[in-house]
């Protein structure tokens, strides 16, 4: 709800969910500690998706392939307004964490020759967030791992015929 709605209230999020609101906020004190769970649960589960991909020790494009079909699962189960998110500085320093991790395993990829050493510095690091959300949230119909197929070969082949 609070995907679609970043300003949905707390009684409408527990009529949704079958609820009493009371039941809620016996939870969560107010509507933005129900929104800092939701971002803590967002971000550990990004945290726990780069550990499963293994950035630092598999094969560059085993681990490739397993961050994107991860971060599409997240991307999909935890919608939320990044800026929202990332307006806690607690939250936005492990976020910022994250993207240094992945940012590591992109110049890994370079340097053993996955990803073309040509193109401009800086530039595959925003491209790829930005074709996992377009999978995650423009393809739903794919499974993550049908997504995460499409997007490593985008990402690694591009889109013009050969």
């Amino acid at each position: 709800m609070l995907a679609a709605d970043p300003g949905a209230s707390i009684a409408s999020i527990a009529a949704e969910t079958g609820v009493d609101r009371r039941t809620v906020y016996r939870r969560f004190a107010s509507r933005e500690d129900l929104l800092a769970a939701i971002h803590e649960c967002r971000v550990s589960a990004v945290e726990r998706a780069i550990e499963d991909a293994r950035l630092r020790e598999a094969p560059v494009a085993v681990a490739l392939h397993r961050y994107v079909e991860n971060v599409i699962t997240v991307n999909r189960t935890w919608p939320v307004d990044l800026a929202l998110m990332l307006a806690d500085a607690a939250i936005r320093r492990r976020r910022d964490a994250c993207v240094a991790e992945v940012d590591a395993f992109l110049r890994r990829a370079t340097e053993e020759g996955l990803l073309r050493r040509d193109l401009p510095k800086g530039w595959a690091g925003p491209l790829l967030p930005e074709m996992v959300g377009l999978a995650a949230h423009r393809h739903g119909h794919l499974s993550p791992g049908q997504a995460a197929d499409v997007v490593v070969d985008t990402f690694l082949h591009g889109v013009g015929a050969q």
